[in-house]
């Protein structure tokens, strides 16, 4: 998924407005002409993701400084690994040091997290897909760092797809009613998607028309029918209990899709250290 500079200047300009506020009271203390190198070492195995944010950071700070990349997003790196060097203003370096960490470390481990479920799966047609469970203000980035983990973006948010849930449901009547209200309402190049807690459900949202089904919390067996009675005919995405443990059986059940909210919300951040060289 393509992210848009313009986005990515306003996310680092919220980020720095909430770190620097009135100014960096630490950084003052350095002399003004001051420069350095500094490198950034990753402490973890990890898929690398943010450096656009990271250079963006620096980028509206200040200028001159230069940034020199060892390593790419979507990148498996090493423990110990050099991941970039930053020259230039000491001060204005340390002014953007934890933004731009924190943007990448937490990319990173969306992207890294993502990867294990991918690897899981690997040997089966299935999409590993994300979900709308995301830092506020980061939903964007969250889901570029999923695909630099290999992972499938599912819709942005609630303007660009129609996934109707349980409540929905409930609202409009019945499963056919609030597809039937759907497609007379949505474009014709607009994704509709209906959530269904169990077979007859899916038998009632196939028989109105439907393309995509959410298969919520179905056990393994129920998946596997789901699949057979479907025969091809909608795009079937398994979700609910997904972790590292189950979703290779999942996947083996033949369904299109699989989605984990833990993906950008159960996250740890990759450990990074940032060091100026000795003089």
């Amino acid at each position: 998924m393509p992210i848009d500079a313009e986005e990515i200047q306003r996310q680092v300009k919220l980020a720095l407005n909430e770190d620097v506020g009135s100014g960096d009271l630490t950084a003052a203390l350095v002399p003004v002409d001051e420069q350095t190198v500094a490198r950034v070492i990753s402490r973890d195995e990890a898929v690398l993701a943010g450096r656009d944010w990271f250079d963006e950071v620096f980028r509206q700070l200040d200028k001159a400084i230069t940034i020199e990349w060892s390593s790419t997003d979507g990148e498996t790196v090493s423990e110990n690994q050099l991941l970039c060097t930053v020259s230039g203003n000491a001060a204005s370096i340390l002014t953007g040091e934890r933004t731009a960490l924190n943007f990448l470390q937490t990319l990173s481990a969306v992207a890294t997290r993502t990867r294990c479920y991918v690897d899981a799966v690997s040997p089966f047609k299935v999409n590993i897909l994300d979900t709308r469970k995301t830092i506020p203000g980061l939903r964007l980035a969250q889901k570029y760092a999923v695909t630099c983990g290999g992972g499938v973006n599912h819709r942005v948010g609630l303007y660009d797809a129609v996934l109707i849930k349980e409540n929905h449901i409930m609202a409009a009547g019945s499963i056919s009613k609030a597809l039937q209200q759907a497609l007379l309402q949505t474009p014709a190049d607009t994704e509709i998607e209906i959530e269904v807690e169990s077979l007859d459900e899916m038998k009632e949202a196939l028989q109105a028309g439907a393309q995509r089904l959410l298969l919520d919390n179905f056990s393994l067996q129920q998946l596997r029918e789901a699949v057979l009675i479907n025969q091809g005919r909608a795009r079937l995405e398994a979700s609910g209990n997904v972790n590292l443990q189950t979703v290779r059986a999942i996947a083996e059940t033949g369904v299109n899709d699989i989605s984990i909210g833990e993906l950008t919300k159960h996250i740890n951040a990759v450990d990074l250290s940032m060091r100026f060289a000795r003089s």
